[in-house]
């Protein structure tokens, strides 16, 4: 995408209207960089919070169509080399039934997983309500937290940016090992 300066700029001169697309694609660190010109006087500050959070559930949703209607397009060859056949979609969807809700928060939360779960929530055809809901529940809290810490602190939006990079890999690097010693542990059971 662009530097964190040039979007800085743009966010600056051209104000919600390339917020929008922008933050659909990026959410965080724009959220930062929005909050923090808001900070300055540059933005309204409830305007970037209704957008960012507006933005997210519009980014979230177009992963869980992708997911509910995109995939069901590919060639049924190409899906079964995807490892999408029926056993697995119907496991993927007896989770979501019993545990969407949490998966889609640990999603939101962890970024980092954030996409495969939205993705894997429409695969399962979790119904669009339920996820809408689930989702604007763990988008608010979220938002919220990077609009505070950009508008106090959104001046080191390049050290916030690392410092979600670096969050994002530990946290999935942890979901990832957490996924290795549970099938381990599955695997051993008699």
């Amino acid at each position: 995408m662009f530097g964190l300066e040039t979007v800085t700029a743009l966010i600056a001169k051209q104000g919600l209207a390339i917020l929008v697309p922008i933050a659909v694609i990026e959410g965080p660190i724009v959220t930062v960089i929005a909050a923090w010109l808001a900070s300055q006087g540059l933005l309204d500050l409830w305007s970037v919070t209704l957008v960012v959070v507006l933005a997210d559930l519009l980014g979230d949703m177009g992963l869980y169509a992708l997911g509910r209607w995109g995939v069901n397009r590919l060639p049924p060859k190409w899906r079964l080399k995807m490892g999408l056949n029926r056993a697995r979609l119907t496991a993927l969807a007896s989770h979501f039934d019993s545990r969407g809700a949490r998966t889609l928060v640990i999603g939101k939360l962890t970024h980092s997983a954030g996409a495969a779960v939205l993705v894997a929530a429409g695969l399962a055809r979790m119904p669009l309500l339920r996820f809408l809901v689930v989702n604007l529940l763990a988008t608010v809290p979220k938002s919220l937290f990077f609009v505070a810490l950009g508008y106090a602190f959104g001046s080191a939006y390049s050290q916030i940016d690392n410092w979600i990079a670096r969050v994002s890999l530990i946290l999935l690097g942890g979901i990832v090992l957490a996924g290795i010693v549970y099938l381990l542990r599955r695997r051993m059971r008699p």
